[in-house]
């Protein structure tokens, strides 16, 4: 996210109150399955952080977050319909949209902010990879050490794991809403419909479909000389 944010900086302000933003994020589950957190998706993605959390220097630097001679510090973009188009980028794929209120020391961008400290205010999870809604988080396949990372996927898709719901996870994090971004799931990557009869290679499909009743009727007399034999009086 951050060469995303890179451009002209804006001079030095001092708001009164915490800054609003959003960004991308991996869901974590530390391994005693008792705290829920947070992974970032480029820089971080090795650090996990929770609900409310201060930042500190990937490279081990102890200067304070951020830092201009260092891409240090919790990053996070202006408005939800910049953070939405992020979610098109595959590095982003299981990752979910979390509101945030920044404070403390910060370098403004023109899309966006680098800060020190940050509070999730809310959780945004979108679609499954078959298409339906996410309603539940699974295991992935990757992590770091203490902390397991989570996939928001269907209840379908998660079966036979035995998952963590959205209100769990909620509660897991401490207190932010953990809920369906309900634009995500009516936008473009709903499912497709099947295509019609009529709009079918009709030239294609007859082979196909007399292939398969073929093979159909050849088991249905297999089944009727079984049940023949079967029922023949000795």
């Amino acid at each position: 996210m951050a060469g995303w944010l890179s451009g002209r900086r804006v001079p030095t302000e001092r708001p009164a109150i915490p800054l609003r933003g959003y960004k991308l994020a991996h869901p974590m589950v530390s391994a005693d399955g008792e705290r829920g957190g947070f992974s970032g998706v480029t820089i971080g993605r090795t650090s996990v952080y929770e609900a409310v959390a201060d930042a500190e220097c990937a490279q081990g630097g102890r200067h304070s977050c951020p830092s201009r001679w260092c891409d240090c510090g919790f990053y996070c973009v202006n408005t939800l319909a910049d953070a939405r188009a992020l979610a098109c980028d595959p590095d982003y794929r299981y990752a979910v949209l979390l509101e945030i209120a920044a404070s403390g020391r910060f370098i403004r961008y023109e899309k966006g902010l680098r800060y020190a400290r940050q509070r999730v205010v809310s959780v945004r999870v979108g679609r499954c990879g078959c298409g339906r809604p996410a309603r539940v988080f699974v295991q992935s396949d990757a992590g770091t050490v203490g902390w397991r990372r989570l996939a928001a996927v269907c209840p379908s898709c998660a079966a036979p794991r035995t998952g963590i719901g959205l209100g769990r996870f909620a509660e897991l994090l401490g207190g932010p809403p953990v809920i369906a971004d309900e634009t995500n799931l009516t936008g473009a990557s709903a499912p497709v419909a099947a295509p019609a009869l009529d709009d079918v290679d009709r030239e294609a499909l007859v082979p196909l479909l007399s292939a398969e009743v073929s093979l159909l009727q050849a088991r249905l007399d297999d089944v009727q000389r079984q049940l023949e034999r079967l029922t023949q009086k000795p």
